[in-house]
């Protein structure tokens, strides 16, 4: 199965980017994981908060197929703890989909399009993060479940 973490916008910070792609080379020895960046929307700055939660719900919902799975992250989603999540993914990985998709959405959050689409939402924390910091927490997370799944040392209970 591939998975595809989808983001709005890219991170811009250095010391976040160099941690993302350290857990997305260490996911590698795991599954086919892969970040794919959605560019902001231009002149956004002159649009409404929903005119850009549009635009940006058209963009994800185009890199979606019919038969692929659409998980939210999204404050309003489910909780897990980290023993939960790998369950979690396991699970998805028993269903036998092709594709995965999890999306971090822009600053104002999803579409109700991308809503209706989803198959699915995920908290990562009740606190608010900023939309670049999710990401590097999400791969570490997901490299984190595949090392429960392979009862590895990383993860301490």
């Amino acid at each position: 199965m591939q998975v595809t973490l989808l983001c709005i916008g890219k991170t811009g910070k250095k010391f976040l980017e160099e941690g993302e792609q350290e857990y997305l080379k260490r996911l590698r020895h795991y599954i086919s994981f892969q970040m794919q960046i959605i560019p902001d929307i231009k002149q956004a700055k002159s649009l409404s908060q929903n005119q850009v939660k549009q635009r940006e719900g058209e963009l994800i919902l185009e890199k979606v197929g019919a038969a692929d799975t659409l998980i939210l992250l999204d404050e309003k989603g489910k909780e897990y703890s980290s023993l939960d999540f790998s369950n979690y993914l396991q699970d998805q990985f028993n269903r036998g989909g092709k594709h995965i998709f999890f999306v971090v959405g822009g600053p104002y959050g999803f579409s109700d399009d991308v809503y209706q689409r989803a198959n699915g939402k995920i908290s990562l924390s009740r606190m608010t993060f900023s939309h670049q910091m999710i990401r590097l927490f999400f791969i570490e997370q997901v490299y984190r479940a595949m090392t429960i799944l392979r009862n590895e040392p990383y993860h301490h209970q």
